[in-house]
Parts: structure tokens; C-alpha cells; sequence
């Protein structure tokens, strides 16, 4: 009865919490134009007004109130997941007890389970957002809000190209070459780690990087994660691998998200992406992993211990014939190639999904749950990063190079690194400014690692990784063992 009685308190507070939130939708929409408002019309309204930074954000507020409301929501959302741990211990408790009797215990418990998956989290903070959206502008701006202005290509990329990626054929390829490059330190453990941690990010600059992260994370996990290194080393290699997957890209100008958003725009070919930024890329990566070696050299001498005392059997797996490694890799590359196309994308993949399903004999079944939890955390964020740029792009406008650089680096770790950038070419003075965009460009790949929401193929890596990390990786931890990595990038790109 108590729980039937707190249903419905809980349903009646919901309704009454519509009614005053459409109560005050009409005592504000008067004054607010169409949604969403575009930077030049903010501009237009602005001009000759001479308003400070915080002058131009609160005239934006009171000119759509709603952007408050969609800020607010995005931090409720970053600081939800630096709580998703404590969610799934709370599931673990609850399922462990051994209160049998109480009611609705299980659903209790996968209720918090699901409140603890860090890909669900902005989709459950999505939905109040699109409620008041829906409220305060009518369906018709939601529906175009979806079909017009969100972009949702990059997403609908990332869980094809890992589903590929993911595949047999695909990895026993990716396993071998790097295989030949361990062998120059004798196949051990240490070798392994620095073989996958240099190699798989910059393999990021030809098959893009959520192709490189899922390999990258799949071939640690069998490599590394599998024979239980400390909490320590297990959080400084993933934020190693989060930081040089988003540095790794920027040996090309169209396979990093960050660059990609902005290559056309600021007419980046693939060799001034070079000079800008991937010759800095190249010391980052490698100066990164060595000195994480060097400090826990000890301990891989530990795991070297553990790894000559299992008797791994990776055999049993039939050879892949050469022609069915190519096709994959063809499909890969058509993937690549028309990744801005997403029906191309779609159709690629229902061919492929055939093709595997001939070759089954040489393939494992297709998992589509982890690219798809990664494809929908990937749309969410998408969701709220079209309705930040009222505070984003005026913040890096004010900036000077260096400052632009370290204020990049830091909106990185609260939104999409491909967001920040796409949000600085609406700035006009950076058109024309080189200095600027490497600025924007190094600064946004450099705090790539800082969060799982930092880059778009983070939470791929989260997602092959975290059964290693007990009640889920901890944003804390990542961000502890990610920050000497970024530091030593930063310097990289700022030193010469």
C-alpha cells in the first residue's frame, strides 16, 4: 500500500511540475525568437552594445532562457557520472542483501544498475531536456531540432566502424602486425603495452579513431588487462591510452573528429595538419609511454612473472584466409570514405553483416550491445552539445593564443573535443589566424583524454575495458591518470 500510495504522489508531483514548467513557458516565450538561435543572430542583437563576457551571457539568457536550462541539465549530466560508480555498488548491495521480502528489491537494484552506466547517463538527462524543450518551443521545434540542426552521422559512424572493427579477421590482422613489433622486445608484456599504446593510436590517423581505440582496447585487454595489474597501473593506462588515441589522429586531416569538423572551413590538408600539429603529435605519443613505462617498470616485471607462469592457449582459432582479412578491410575502408553518408554507411554495414554471416566459419558473432551503448552515449552528447554554443564560442572568442589553448584543453574535458572546435570555426577572427587554430586544434586533442565524454571514441574503450575496473571506472581516477599524459603533450605542442 505504502508503495502504490508513493507511485502516485510521485506521478501527481511529475503532472504538477508539467503544469508549472508550461505556466512558465508562456510567461517567457514572448520575449524569445526562434529556437535554436543562431550565433550571427545573437551577434545582430549584440552589435553596438560593447557587453563584457558576462554581459554577453546573461543578455543571452534573458533573451532565451531556455539556454540555462540546457547548460544546467549538461553539468547535472558531467556530474551524474562522477557518481556512476557509487550507483552500481548501490545495485550490488541491494541485489546482495538478504531482504528477499522487500518489494520491488530487483527492480531497485537494476534501477541503479542502469543509473550507474556511464553510456545511459546524458540519455536519461536527454529526456528532461527534450520535455522542456517540448514545452517551451511545441513538437514542430523538436522535430527540427532532430532533423535539421543535431547531427547525428558521427554517432551512426562510430557503432559501424566498431562493430568492423571488432571482428576477427579485423584484429588477428591488427594483432599480427603488432605482434612483429613486440617481437623486438621479445614479445613481453612491457613490449606488448608499448607496442599498443604508440602504434594503435597513430594507426587512428588512416582508420579513423574509434576504429584505433576499439583494437587498441581489445588487444590491452588480452595483453595486459588479463593478468590483473594494480588499480594504479590499470588507471594510468587507460587515461595513456585515452590521450594518445586523441593526439594519435593528427597525422591527418580527416580521420580526428577534432580536425575533421574544421578541415574544409579552415582549408587544413593533410600536410599542414602535419607541420601543425602531428610532428608534435609523434614526441607526445612516444615520450608519453615511455615515461609511464619507466615508472612502473617494477611492476611490468611483476606481470612478466605472471604472464611466463599461465599457460595461455590463444589457439584453436582456424586461419583466416588472406581474402577474407581483405574484405574486411574493404568494407572498413568504405566506411571511412563515406562516413558523412550515413545511409552509405548503413547499407555498408547490412552487406557486411551478410558476408559475415557466409563466412561464419572464420568469424565470431557480431556484438552490436557495445557499439551500440557507445552509438547512443555519442547522440546524447551530440544532443546537448548543439545547445551549448551560447556560452562556448563567446568564452573562446575572449581568449588570447595561449590562453585559447589552455581554455580549449579545459572545455575539452566537459564536452565533445569535436564540439569545441567545430564551435571556434564560427569564430571569425580564427579563419585567417594559423596561430589561433593550432591553439583550438592543440588544445582540444590534448585534453582529449582528460573524461570518458572528452572524445568521441572514449567511451568505445571505456566500453572493452571496464570489466577490469571493480563498480566501473571511476572519473576521478581516469582524470588522475590521464593528467601527467596531457601535460607532457601540452608541452609538446607549446615548446616549439
Amino acid at each position: 500500500m505504502r508503495s502504490r500510495f508513493s507511485h502516485i504522489i510521485v506521478i501527481v508531483g511529475c503532472v504538477l511540475s508539467l503544469i508549472c514548467l508550461n505556466g512558465i513557458a508562456h510567461a517567457i516565450t514572448h520575449s524569445t525568437i526562434n529556437f535554436p538561435i543562431s550565433l550571427q543572430d545573437y551577434q545582430a542583437l549584440e552589435s553596438g552594445k560593447n557587453l563584457s563576457l558576462g554581459g554577453i551571457l546573461k543578455h543571452r539568457i534573458q533573451v532565451s532562457p531556455f539556454n540555462l536550462i540546457a547548460t544546467v541539465l549538461f553539468l547535472c549530466a558531467i556530474i551524474h557520472t562522477f557518481f556512476a560508480s557509487q550507483f552500481v555498488v548501490l545495485s550490488k548491495k541491494i541485489a546482495d542483501s538478504n531482504t528477499e521480502n522487500l518489494p520491488g528489491k530487483h527492480f531497485l537494484a537494476t534501477i541503479c544498475h542502469f543509473l550507474g552506466e556511464v553510456e545511459t547517463i546524458f540519455g536519461l538527462w536527454a529526456i528532461p531536456l527534450l520535455i522542456c524543450m517540448a514545452i517551451f518551443f511545441g513538437w514542430h521545434v523538436l522535430g527540427h531540432y532532430f532533423n535539421d540542426v543535431a547531427s547525428f552521422t558521427e554517432p551512426v559512424f562510430v557503432v559501424v566502424i566498431m562493430a568492423i572493427s571488432a571482428t576477427r579477421p579485423i584484429l588477428s590482422l591488427a594483432e599480427s602486425i603488432l605482434q612483429r613489433i613486440a617481437s623486438l622486445g621479445k614479445g613481453t608484456v612491457a613490449a606488448w603495452w608499448i607496442s599498443i599504446l604508440i602504434v594503435a593510436p597513430f594507426m587512428g590517423s588512416f582508420i579513423t579513431e574509434p576504429a584505433a581505440m576499439t583494437i587498441g582496447a581489445m588487444l590491452l585487454a588480452k595483453q595486459f588487462y588479463d593478468l590483473r595489474p594494480s588499480k594504479k597501473l590499470c588507471y594510468a593506462t587507460l587515461g595513456l591510452l585515452f590521450v594518445n588515441i586523441s593526439v594519435g589522429g593528427t597525422l591527418t586531416h580527416f580521420a580526428a573528429p577534432p580536425i575533421l569538423m574544421v578541415a574544409h572551413k579552415w582549408h587544413l590538408t593533410t600536410g599542414r595538419v602535419f607541420m601543425l600539429l602531428g610532428s608534435h603529435a609523434i614526441v607526445g605519443v612516444i615520450a608519453c609511454t615511455l615515461v609511464y613505462y619507466l615508472i612502473f617498470r617494477k611492476e611490468f616485471s611483476n606481470l612478466q612473472s605472471r604472464c611466463d607462469a599461465v599457460d595461455k592457449k590463444h589457439g584453436g582459432n582456424k586461419t583466416i584466409p588472406v581474402a577474407i582479412t581483405i574484405i574486411h578491410c574493404l568494407f572498413l575502408a568504405w566506411t571511412v570514405l563515406n562516413l558523412h553518408t550515413s545511409a552509405l554507411v548503413i547499407a555498408g554495414f547490412l552487406f557486411f553483416l551478410a558476408f559475415v554471416k557466409a563466412t561464419k566459419t572464420y568469424q565470431d558473432d557480431v556484438s552490436l550491445k557495445s557499439p551500440i551503448l557507445v552509438g547512443f552515449f555519442l547522440a546524447s552528447l551530440v544532443t546537448f552539445g548543439g545547445l551549448q554554443e551560447w556560452w562556448i564560442s563567446p568564452v573562446l572568442g575572449s581568449l588570447k593564443e595561449f590562453q585559447l589553448f589552455v581554455g580549449s584543453t579545459i572545455l575539452t574535458a566537459f564536452n565533445d573535443n569535436a564540439a569545441i572546435t567545430y564551435l571556434s570555426s564560427l569564430v571569425s577572427e580564427f579563419s585567417t589566424n594559423p596561430s589561433m587554430q593550432k591553439a583550438v586544434l592543440s588544445g582540444a586533442v590534448t585534453g582529449g583524454g582528460l573524461t570518458v565524454i572528452a572524445n568521441a571514441p572514449n567511451p568505445a574503450g571505456q566500453n572493452v575495458l571496464s570489466k577490469y575496473f571493480i563498480g566501473g571506472i571511476s572519473p576521478l581516477y581516469l582524470f588522475l591518470g590521464a593528467i601527467i599524459p596531457t601535460l607532457l603533450v601540452a608541452l609538446c605542442f607549446n615548446c616549439w
